[in-house]
């Protein structure tokens, strides 16, 4: 009896024992290379490594990549950021793909660490074709910042020009632009506030353009290009959508366009945004809604970084009448930072304790 109860414990045991843990797998050869030659995290080689191989019989090419980066001054974070983005680089034939781009983006001005930062940014750029993709934007977008300094800002700030699909759309898109009569200057800001605009398909383009047109702006006017980049971006439910809500804050219909041919970034901010705004200015600063239909520049201010901080201030100016009351408020709020803060922060701060702390240091940005 005592030893068939032995073995009916000992069984028991053996079915709700937990299993003994099981020693981890090493790592692949993929993911010891991957963190030993190329600085990638453990994590990150296992991810990297189900789709991306490294033949451990033909390491050649890895090496060889490997040397040509840290030849152009790529530091060992670098490699492990291009790497991880775009691993079928270490497959690239240095020869024949890579140091030929290396040496025209070295020619073009991406000299020191800007050609690092470049490539770090979007390693894609070195999967483009330099002959048929490279080159050709190079030289279409210089035609508009008229100097090599100037294409190599705006890569800094767009890297993606060069990566990008094919360049048909680009180069429709600003042939459209140049056909309709946009001055070259003006196509050259487009290309640096708002890159990513002359991106978009061909026909969403004209789409943005007649529609521009309808609302009586022409393509020579100033506001033209920021009022392009914005209507590009918004199909026609989000542009309907957006003049529904400002009408809600009491504009009629004729106001909001007007407003926007005015100051397109205006369809550019949230409702939340423009919400919060209008309260503000006409709640507590005590502006009229008609004051902010004719200037909705105002609307696009920061309230916690620009208006609050500079109406506290005016309001105990005025309080210690320091400033007359009823100084208008709009000129104020309109003032650069620097002149601001020069003729009612720092000129009044010995008067005023604290004064700096209520505008929040002479820290602050627009």
């Amino acid at each position: 009896m005592r030893s068939l109860l032995l073995s009916l414990l000992q069984k028991r045991f053996l079915n709700t024992s937990p299993p003994l843990p099981t020693a981890p797998s090493p790592p692949s050869f993929t993911v010891q290379y991957l963190i030993t030659s190329c600085g990638l995290s453990l994590q990150s080689a296992r991810s990297v490594s189900k789709k991306f191989k490294v033949d451990e019989n033909n390491l050649q090419k890895p090496l060889s990549v490997i040397q040509l980066l840290k030849s152009h001054d790529f530091k060992d974070a670098h490699i492990a950021t291009m790497i991880e983005k775009r691993p079928p680089l270490l497959h690239c034939s240095t020869k024949y793909n890579l140091k030929p781009k290396f040496d025209f983006f070295i020619k073009n001005g991406f000299v020191g660490r800007l050609l690092p930062e470049l490539l770090v940014s979007d390693p894609v750029i070195l999967t483009r074709n330099l002959g048929s993709r490279i080159e050709p934007c190079f030289k279409l977008l210089k035609s508009f910042v008229q100097s090599g300094e100037g294409v190599v800002e705006l890569l800094k700030r767009a890297p993606f020009y060069l990566s990008f699909g094919s360049m048909d759309s680009m180069q429709l898109n600003i042939d459209l632009l140049v056909k309709e009569g946009v001055p070259a200057d003006r196509i050259a800001k487009l290309l640096i506030w708002q890159p990513r605009s002359i991106l978009y398909k061909p026909d969403r383009i004209v789409h943005a353009l007649n529609a521009l047109k309808n609302l009586g702006l022409q393509p020579g006017d100033k506001p033209f290009i920021q009022a392009l980049s914005v209507r590009v971006q918004m199909n026609e439910t989000a542009w309907k959508k957006k003049i529904e809500v400002i009408k809600s804050l009491g504009w009629s219909e004729e106001d909001v366009l007007r407003s926007f041919k005015r100051h397109p970034p205006l369809f550019g901010y949230s409702e939340k945004k423009i919400r919060i705004a209008m309260d503000f200015l006409i709640n507590t600063v005590g502006l009229e809604r008609q004051f902010i239909i004719n200037n909705p520049n105002f609307l696009g201010m920061s309230i916690d970084k620009r208006i609050r901080p500079r109406y506290n201030v005016i309001k105990v100016l005025e309080s210690k009448e320091l400033i007359k009351r009823g100084k208008k408020i709009s000129t104020l709020l309109s003032l650069s930072e620097k002149n601001f803060l020069k003729n009612y922060v720092i000129k009044y701060v010995d008067e005023v304790p604290g004064l700096l702390e209520i505008y929040g240091g002479s820290g602050k940005t627009k």
